[in-house]
């Protein structure tokens, strides 16, 4: 069954993961993300009222876990649904 996470993020990284410049993500996988899965990011430390990632949805391309990745942790690539 396909899921959306609602996960915050950091301002720093929103630049870089709208160009695509930054297409994966580092989590601790308490949400059991899976490919296929899709992702909406909320700016965590906001400076306008809408930012510009709001309502932009990216789909888990690729989900890696192991690989002396730190247990719990996976790293997923994404992409962005147009």
């Amino acid at each position: 069954m396909t899921k959306t996470h609602e996960i915050k993020l950091s301002r720093e990284f929103q630049d870089a993961i709208l160009s695509g410049e930054k297409s994966f993500e580092v989590r601790y996988n308490d949400r059991g993300y899976q490919k296929g899965d899709f992702v909406k990011f909320r700016v965590t430390d906001r400076v306008n009222v809408r930012e510009p990632l709001d309502n932009v949805l990216f789909e888990i391309t690729y989900v890696l876990s192991g690989w002396h990745i730190e247990q719990d942790y996976v790293v997923f690539g994404i992409k962005r649904v147009e």
